[in-house]
């Protein structure tokens, strides 16, 4: 008997140049953290679509489970929330906001399971009609939640401060509390809420930290946090991935049923 293919979740893939200056190529590349909390952590298999575009989103959603947008060292390109560059010696990123701000329309629309971490939380917001904070450092009131970059990775990805969880949310089920400690390495974050999104967790400060696609079919959900980072070693992380695995395996499972009834209808009216 032929083995069914297994469940796959899509990670959309980084464009950068590598290399000296002035000795640049072009590359795709998605980290390795993100694919293996997919794999061990949600119990599925990440796949990359390499130089997809927008176009091809809904032929390629009905081949995967689930769709996580993962964070990366560049920003969403703040023209998408009508701004300029307030820092242009930030890394953008265009090829991929083409693709992936289409992409979480296509994925709530179509009901397949979509996590967003750190840019990727971003990326919801705005794809359905928020804005952004490009420097929030430098907003009264809100605090400075970027990383350490000379500290060891292990500092970096430390908890570094605690959120506060909406009472009777998945979060607080996911964290065992209304409370729980996160990592912090970002230089952006939410500035207004998309209508739709339901913020579930937040920051000390006020910033969002967590929400929700209300109205969602499946899993829509997405952090400012990195709950990638050795997810397996933090109940509240493992459990994030958990939840995102079992309902990609929800999908996974139905997507085979409807493949193999059409597949019956064809023999039978061949």
């Amino acid at each position: 008997m032929k083995k069914p293919p297994p469940c796959m979740v899509w990670l959309p893939a980084d464009h950068r140049l590598l290399g000296d200056h002035g000795h640049q190529m072009p590359f795709l590349l998605l980290g390795d953290k993100y694919a293996r909390a997919v794999k061990l952590g949600a119990q599925a298999q990440p796949v990359m679509f390499p130089l997809a575009d927008a176009g091809q989103i809904g032929e390629l959603l009905s081949m995967v489970d689930g769709v996580m947008l993962t964070g990366s060292p560049s920003n969403v390109h703040p023209s998408h929330f009508d701004e300029d560059v307030a820092d242009p010696s930030l890394p953008l990123d265009p090829v991929r906001d083409s693709l992936t701000l289409a992409l979480v329309k296509a994925c709530v629309h179509e009901g397949v399971p979509l996590l967003g971490v750190c840019r990727g939380f971003q990326e919801i917001n705005v794809a359905l009609g928020g804005t952004l904070h490009q420097r929030v450092q430098e907003v009264p009131g809100l605090m400075d939640h970027r990383e350490p970059k000379s500290a060891p990775f292990e500092e970096q990805y430390a908890p570094r401060h605690p959120i506060s969880l909406l009472p009777g949310s998945v979060f607080e089920t996911w964290a065992g509390g209304t409370e729980v400690m996160v990592n912090s390495l970002h230089g952006q974050g939410i500035n207004r809420l998309a209508t739709g999104l339901e913020a579930l967790a937040h920051a000390p400060d006020g910033l969002v930290e967590a929400f929700a696609v209300q109205g969602a079919h499946t899993f829509a959900y997405a952090v400012q946090f990195h709950p990638e980072w050795r997810s397996q070693d933090n109940p509240f992380y493992a459990a994030i991935f958990d939840a995102f695995g079992r309902a990609c395996r929800s999908r996974h499972s139905l997507r085979l049923q409807t493949d193999d009834l059409n597949r019956s209808r064809a023999s039978i009216g061949a």
